[in-house]
C-alpha cells in the first residue's frame, strides 16, 4: 500500500498566514490598514479608478516588474492608506514582498536613531523592499538632512535598481515639491527639492482619490 502524508487544512492555513507575514512588512501602520482587502472596499466613483490602477500595478508582476510606481493623492480620509494596505495584501498572490511605512513617524524615528547608529539598517530596509509604500508623504517635518540624505538616498537607490515606489499623500506633486523646498528653519531650497522630485515624477502614475471623509462616518 502506498501511504502519503498530506498537510491538513489547518496546517495549510497556518503556512499561508506565515507566508503572508513574511511578505508583508509595515512600520507604524495600523492593523486595520495593513489587513485591508479590495473585496471589503467600496468601489465608489471617487476611488474606483485608483483601485483599478493599483490592481493593475500588482498584476504586472505576473509577467515582470511594473515600469512605474503609483502616487495616490487626495483629501483627508478618502481611503488612500487603506487602498495601499490592500495593495500589500494583493501582492502576496504574486509572491511579492512589500514594506509600508508611515512617513511622519519614520522621520521621527530616523532623527532619534542618530544616537544608536541604526540609521543604515533602517535605510536598507526601505531601499531594498521590492515594493516600498510611503504612506502620508508630505505630512512629515522636513529638514534639509531628511530630504537630501534620507529620502534622497532611498529614492536614488530605488531609481537605479528599478524598484517601484508607491506614495500616498494629501499633496499633489507640485505641492509636495513646494513642501520639500522649505526647511524647518525657514529656508527655501527650490533646486534641491526639484532634484528629489526628479526621482519621483518620472517614475509614478498619478491617481487622484476622492470621496467623503470616512473617518467622520
Amino acid at each position: 500500500m502506498d501511504l502519503r502524508l498530506a498537510p491538513c487544512e489547518k496546517r495549510i492555513a497556518q503556512e499561508e498566514e506565515h507566508r503572508r507575514k513574511q511578505l508583508i512588512r509595515s512600520h507604524y501602520i495600523p492593523t486595520d490598514i495593513i489587513q485591508a482587502t479590495f473585496d471589503q472596499m467600496e468601489w465608489d466613483s471617487g476611488r474606483a479608478d485608483a483601485i483599478e490602477a493599483v490592481m493593475d500595478f500588482c498584476e504586472q508582476f505576473e509577467s515582470g516588474r511594473p515600469r512605474k510606481g503609483l502616487y495616490l493623492y487626495g483629501p483627508f480620509g478618502v481611503g488612500k492608506s487603506r487602498i495601499a494596505g490592500a495593495m500589500a495584501q494583493y501582492l502576496v498572490r504574486y509572491g511579492i514582498d512589500s514594506l509600508m511605512v508611515y512617513v511622519p513617524d519614520f522621520v521621527r524615528e530616523i532623527k532619534e536613531s542618530i544616537r544608536d547608529g541604526q540609521i543604515q539598517r533602517k535605510l536598507d530596509a526601505l531601499r531594498q523592499a521590492t515594493v516600498l509604500i510611503m504612506d502620508d508623504v508630505g505630512a512629515e517635518n522636513i529638514t534639509p538632512w531628511i530630504r537630501d540624505e534620507i529620502f534622497g538616498a532611498i529614492l536614488q537607490y530605488r531609481m537605479v535598481e528599478k524598484l517601484p515606489t508607491v506614495y500616498t499623500s494629501n499633496l499633489g506633486l507640485d505641492e509636495l515639491e513646494e513642501h520639500w523646498a522649505h526647511s524647518d528653519k525657514g529656508g527655501i531650497e527650490k533646486t534641491k527639492a526639484k532634484r528629489i522630485m526628479e526621482r519621483i515624477r518620472p517614475y509614478v502614475e498619478v491617481c487622484y482619490v476622492d470621496g467623503p471623509n470616512r473617518r467622520l462616518v
